[in-house]
Formats: structure tokens, sequence, C-alpha cells
């Protein structure tokens, strides 16, 4: 009796566990209001928990928990469905995806079985999240009084994440990888969680989970790629301006260097054995590039070993050098067997002005000449005065050489264009006669950052002579011990920019960028956030196209009737069955109704498929000179409905010439064609034929269509009368009823049905880092 119950017991259906969220998360008890409250009282007491408990004020160490539970109930009661959800089964939390009456069909469905979340480990809510991402949590006013302004100094790379958010789980290790990596060479990392940071989520644009983006001087672009590490890596690296880090060799190193008179920066060269710009050194080169010029010299390449020879440079070490005035030997050196970003930092950061810069902004003038904050910590320039050309050279000449023999904390050696700084000029000099025509050398100490600066000029023009040099040293010498030999007080206006672009040059910086913001938009922003500007759009060409689009009409209304041409007549019939295959005849013009079908070569391999607009795809038909004829007709047939959409190109590739290449491509869908064993002799004669590739050239990625196999593939069948008799007619005029034609066509069989699915976008994709060469 005692077994039989108990094979009673195991055979009766458990009764299903709550699908609800554990009952001690109340969210009405959180807010302090009663269940019958109405949407107003919610608001008005999730308001004022939020000022008292949130963590930017409130500094209890449980505030964050508190603000967090806040949140998550204003979350659930401000929305009616999880609020009548909470109110009819107890759920506490997010749905996963599917309602509490699809949950408990789920429980029947398994006989009564629960599985308990904790069971599988998953982070989905508050509680269990990972650590790792507490440290780059961004709140709205964090955003935009900090990140957006870091910005301008490095890219930061954001992701936004929630509760209950499967495909979150799926990044977080190559995340994880990826941000640590990052933020070692100096890029930003943050992470947005939308349940909590609902305001700054819809400020970023972002309307699911997980999405990623990246962030530079202000400007946001969104992620749209496979989430892997070198996507990522390569994601960055793209935001950076392109003209950041200029290639050096011995052609150009002098060129490059002399440059510090153009754009008055000091220039700096990296020397490594690698092929690429390394992305620390980008990196660096953004985040100092208002002070400093970068370069670099790869010095495996030909064309560096007389650059290498000029500056004693260790092949075998990288090695960072800053040149200033004199490009014949660099002002200071650093070898390190492997740069690290600290390293780099305290390197630049000692480096960022020339020995006598020239004062070219009033940004450059208020760092180089700060402001007294007390006697301890006075900061004088000395400014030369002087004009542009030969004439002045030889005074500029013998200032510098002063300058660098000269060298203390307390001191700053600039220098200026009178011409092009006419008011500072005028405040310091007076227009006295005796400085006309001449160069003139004034100590200078700012007083405050309303322009009072106190200042005491040479009694005469500055020459460059031994008696100028003494006078000049004598006169620094007093200034040591006595502040007050600076006598002469006055008012000097701003600097003028001298570097800022034209207005109608940042006029069309500014449009360039606009627009390509709207093109971006226009494919990855969501569709509510566009449909003001589309309005806008349409509104406008609806005003100044309209008379000619209602006459355009009315001239197709009157044609309408007329009996079509013998030409038009032709087309017409032709239209139904035509189809036609071409090999590389550009200069043939398509027929409507053919299917044009090109042979991918080395000869058009970069056009149609490297350098292919982004949104279009090729589709290739592998083939073999055997199989050229039988499985061209059914490709034909099998795409023709498609061949209305301008993004589709269709090509067909000979497996006799590039085997090679396409088993390259098959290694990165290895479970939908296995890779061929390299040992096994009879992998050359492994058949792809009858394999269609679609290929994204733009993204670098590929979905594949198998040969279907069939009862009848390996036999020989003598007719094709079931075949379309005008695909016959069309293709090369012979009819293809050769033993075997039947099967080969049968590889293709519903390939119509994959091209469904690939225009749906349901395919799996095969992504690939490069496309390889097609030779």
């Amino acid at each position: 009796p005692l077994l039989l119950l108990l094979l009673l017991l195991l055979l009766l259906p458990l009764p299903a566990l709550p699908a609800a969220a554990p009952g001690d998360f109340d969210p009405y008890g959180v807010l302090g209001v009663g269940r019958g409250s109405s949407q107003a009282d919610i608001k008005k007491a999730y308001k004022r928990l939020a000022r008292e408990w949130h963590p930017d004020k409130n500094k209890d160490p449980g505030a964050e928990d508190k603000f967090i539970q806040i949140s998550k109930a204003y979350e659930i009661l401000s929305n009616e469905e999880k609020r009548a959800n909470f109110d009819r089964y107890g759920d506490a939390g997010e749905s996963q995806g599917f309602s509490q009456h699809q949950h408990r069909q789920f429980h029947r469905f398994h006989d009564g079985f629960y599985f308990d979340e904790s069971f599988f480990h998953f982070p989905f809510n508050s509680e269990r999240r990972d650590t790792s991402d507490e440290k780059y949590l961004l709140h709205f006013s964090h955003y935009i009084n900090e990140i957006v302004p870091d910005s301008f100094k490095k890219p930061y790379l954001i992701k936004i994440t929630s509760d209950w958010c499967f495909s979150c789980i799926h990044i977080e290790p190559v995340w994880k990888e990826v941000a640590q990596e990052l933020e070692a060479l100096g890029a930003g990392i943050g992470v947005v969680h939308a349940g909590y940071e609902r305001r700054l989520a819809h400020h970023l644009g972002a309307h699911s989970t997980p999405t990623l983006l990246g962030l530079i001087n202000g400007k946001i672009t969104f992620f749209h790629n496979a989430v892997v590490r070198e996507n990522l890596r390569q994601f960055v690296e793209n935001l950076l301006p392109g003209n950041l880090v200029e290639k050096i060799t011995d052609k150009n190193y002098i060129r490059f260097l002399s440059d510090w008179r153009k754009d008055n920066k000091p220039h700096v060269l990296l020397f490594d054995h690698m092929p690429v710009v390394p992305l620390l050194y980008k990196l660096t080169a953004f985040a100092y590039r208002d002070y400093l010029s970068f370069g670099y010299v790869y010095v495996g390449l030909r064309g560096t070993e007389e650059l290498s020879s000029q500056y004693n440079i260790n092949v075998y070490s990288p090695t960072m050098m800053i040149f200033k005035e004199h490009i014949d030997r660099p002002a200071d050196v650093v070898q390190a067997r492997e740069m690290k970003k600290q390293l780099i930092d305290d390197f630049l950061s000692q480096n960022k002005f020339l020995m006598v810069a020239r004062l070219t902004n009033q940004r450059l003038f208020q760092e180089l000449c700060p402001v007294k904050k007390s006697h301890r910590q006075r900061k004088y320039c000395v400014v030369l005065l002087t004009g542009e050309g030969e004439k002045f050279a030889e005074a500029y000449e013998t200032f510098l050489t002063f300058a660098v023999a000269n060298t203390k904390d307390t001191l700053k050696f600039v220098h200026i264009y009178n011409e092009r700084q006419p008011e500072f000029a005028d405040a310091l000099l007076m227009d006295e006669e005796k400085y006309r025509g001449r160069s003139a050398v004034v100590i200078l100490e700012r007083r405050n950052n309303a322009g009072k600066i106190a200042y005491k000029a040479l009694e005469e023009a500055w020459q460059g002579s031994k008696e100028d040099n003494f006078i000049l040293l004598d006169l620094l010498d007093q200034l040591r011990t006595d502040p007050g030999l600076l006598s002469s007080e006055t008012v000097v206006a701003d600097l003028n920019d001298e570097l800022a672009p034209m207005f109608l040059i940042r006029w069309l910086y500014s449009t360039l960028d606009y627009i390509s913001d709207c093109w971006d938009s226009l494919f990855h922003s969501n569709w509510r956030e566009m449909m003001p500007l589309l309005s806008l759009l349409f509104s406008a060409l609806f005003i100044l196209f309209g008379t000619v689009i209602v006459q355009a009409f009315s001239d197709s209304s009157d044609t309408r009737d007329s009996p079509p041409s013998e030409k038009e007549e032709t087309a017409a019939k032709t239209e139904k069955n035509d189809v036609s295959f071409s090999k590389e005849s550009n200069s043939r013009i398509p027929k409507k109704g053919f299917v044009e079908v090109t042979e991918l070569t080395d000869i058009n391999y970069t056009s149609n498929l490297v350098r292919l607009r982004p949104g279009h795809m090729n589709v290739v038909l592998i083939l073999s000179n055997s199989t050229k004829t039988p499985l061209l007709q059914k490709f034909a047939l099998e795409v023709y409905t498609f061949t209305g959409s301008s993004s589709l190109h269709f090509s067909f590739l000979s497996l006799d010439k590039h085997r090679e290449w396409l088993e390259y491509l098959l290694e990165f869908a290895q479970d939908a064609a296995p890779i061929p064993n390299q040992y096994d002799k009879h992998f050359l004669e492994r058949d792809y034929t009858g394999y269609v590739l679609a290929l994204n050239g733009h993204k670098k990625y590929f979905c594949l269509f198998k040969p279907h196999r069939s009862g009848d593939e390996g036999g020989t069948l003598g007719s094709c009368e079931d075949f379309d008799a005008s695909l016959h007619a069309e293709a090369r005029g012979k009819p293809s009823c050769s033993p075997g034609s039947r099967s080969i066509k049968n590889k293709l069989h519903k390939l119509s049905f994959w091209m469904e699915r690939l225009l749906e976008g349901s395919l799996q994709r095969f992504y690939i880092p490069s496309w390889p060469t097609l030779d």
C-alpha cells in the first residue's frame, strides 16, 4: 500500500508554484501609497522620495539601494499593465518577455515543475547585477556636466542595459574584456541602466537594450555590428579623426618637423615595429591634438633607414621623441619595451609648448602666462614683439638662444607678431617711434583675468647683440629680488585666434556634419525621432515640386489612351519570359525582364564586392564549367522575382578558378560547411557547385545557401520536359537535356524561399575580418 501511494503521488501533477516575485518587495509600501491611489498621487510620492534619497544628495550608505527600490516601485506603478499584473498576481518585477498567463501555461506544460531563477544564476535584477559595471554607471547630470566635455579629449564607449535583458547577458564577457582594454589605452567607458536612468537613456536615443554607442566631441554614434572584440576596437578607432597621426618616412620627415613654424606646436615621433599605428598612440594624439602634432615611423618599412640612423633609433624598443625649434636633435626622448598610457602622459605634459612659443590665441596666453596666485607663485613672461620675414629672423634666433640658456620655472619665453596682434603690441609699446619696424622685448606679469598686466619694456629695441643680452639678463636678476621693477600697468584685450578657420570653412564643416548625422539617422535611428524631419522634408518637396508633379500626371493621362507603338508591344511580350545572362559585358544595355548575372573575376572583384555600397548585397552562384549552363538557367528562374530590388546584384563564380577563395570563406561558416582536411586526398574534389553566397561587402558578412539534397540527386534523367521551355529558348538557344541536368538543377530547389528569408534579414550571418583577394 505504501508503494502504491508513492506511485500515485508521483503521477499526480504538482501544483504550479506562483510565478510572481517574492513578496518582500511591495511597490505600494516603498512609495508609501495605497492600492487605490491615483497616478498623480503616485508621481507626487515618487518625486518627494527621489529628491530625499538621491545618492548625489543623500550621503547615507543605503541611499543608493533605497533610491533603486523607489525607482523600481515607480516603474511598476506608473505603468497600468504592470500595476494590474502586480495587483492580480503579485509580480513585482518586469516581465521576462512573456505574460503571467503564458507563465502559468509554461508551468502546466511542464506538469508543475518549477525552475527557480537562482538555479540559473542570471543577473536579472539590481541585486544580482555585475559589480564590474558599477564604477562606470552614469547619471544624467554626471553625463551632461562631465562626460560630454570630457569627450573632446577622449572617445567614450557607452552601454545601455537593463534588468530582464537576455541579450545583455550574452555580450557581458566581451564587454568586460573590451572595457578593461580600452580604459587602459585611454578611452572612456560608461554604463547606463535604462530602468533607473530612463531620462538619460532617452536622451541618448536608446529605445532598446542592449545598445552600444560611441561619444566623441559631444556627438553620438551607434554601434550596429556583431559584438565581438575586434568590431568594438575598430568602432572606437573609427570614432577618431583620420588625420591625427601622419605616416613619416625618409621623404617627408624634414617637412613634418619643420612645420612647427606654421602650426606653432612641438612635433612628436613614435618609432615602433608595428605596421599600423597603435590605438594607444591615436588616443594620445586625440587628447593632445591642441598642443602637439604627431607622426608615426614604422621602422620595419623600407624608406625609414635614414630617419632611424639620423636619430640613432633602437629598432627593437618603441621610442618616442619630441622636437621643438631644432629639428636636428630631439628636445626630449623616452624609450620603453612597452609604452604605457601613464608614461606617455607624463612625457607629453612636460613638453606641451615650444621653447619660445608664439602667442596665437587667448587660451595659449593664459596657459603660458598664468595669473599670479601668491607672491611665491609668481610667473613672468618675457615677450618678443617682432615681425615676420627675413628682416626679423636674426632678432628671433638670438632671443631663442637666450631662452634656451635661461630655462627657469618662473620664466616663460614667448613671441608675438605685431601685425597679427596690433592691439596687444600697441598697448605695450605705446606706438613709440623707436620701436617702429624693429623688435622689442617686454617683461610682463598678468594681474587678473580681466586683462590687467604689469610690465616693463627694454628701453632700446632688441637687436640680439651681446649688450642686449646683458641688459635683459640684468633685468631678470633684479626681478627675482624686486617685483616692483614692473612699474607700468595697462589693460590688454583678448588676443585674436590666428589659427582659427574662416567662417565659411567652419560653416561648411558644420553642414557636412549635419548631413552625415541625418544620413546615419535615416538608416539607424528610431523612426519616431525621424518623423518631424521627414514631415518637414516631404512638405518642402510638395511645395517646391507640386506643380511639376501635377503637370507630369496630366501629361501621362493624355498619353494613356494612345495606342502603344510597335516597340512597346514587342517589349511587353518579351517581358514575360525572357531571361538572359552576361559575363562582363558592361557595354550591353540590360533589358527589362532579364536577369543579368555577371561573372565575379579579379577585375571587377573590388567594385562588385569590396567597395559595394552600404545596404547592397551580391548574390553569387558557385558553379563549374560542366554545370554552368543548367545551374545558370535554374538560378535565373529562382531569383527572377527578386530582380526588382536595386540593392541586389547577381553574379557567378567559377569553382575551377577560385576554389581557394571559396574554401577560405567557408572556414567562417563551419557549422554550415565543415573545413576540409588538408591531408584528405579527396578534399580538392569536394563538390561546391550549387552553393549560393549573399555577400555584404560593406559590413563584411555573408549568408550561405547549401544545395538541396533529394533522392534523385545522383541519378541521370534523360528528359526534362517539365522544365520551362521558354527558359531554354533564351539561354544560349539550346535546351539542356543532357543526362544529369535535372539532378544539377535540383540543387537550387527552394532557392527562392532562401531569397525571401535573405530580404527579411532572418538568415544566419557569418562575419569575416576582411575580404580575401580573389587572385
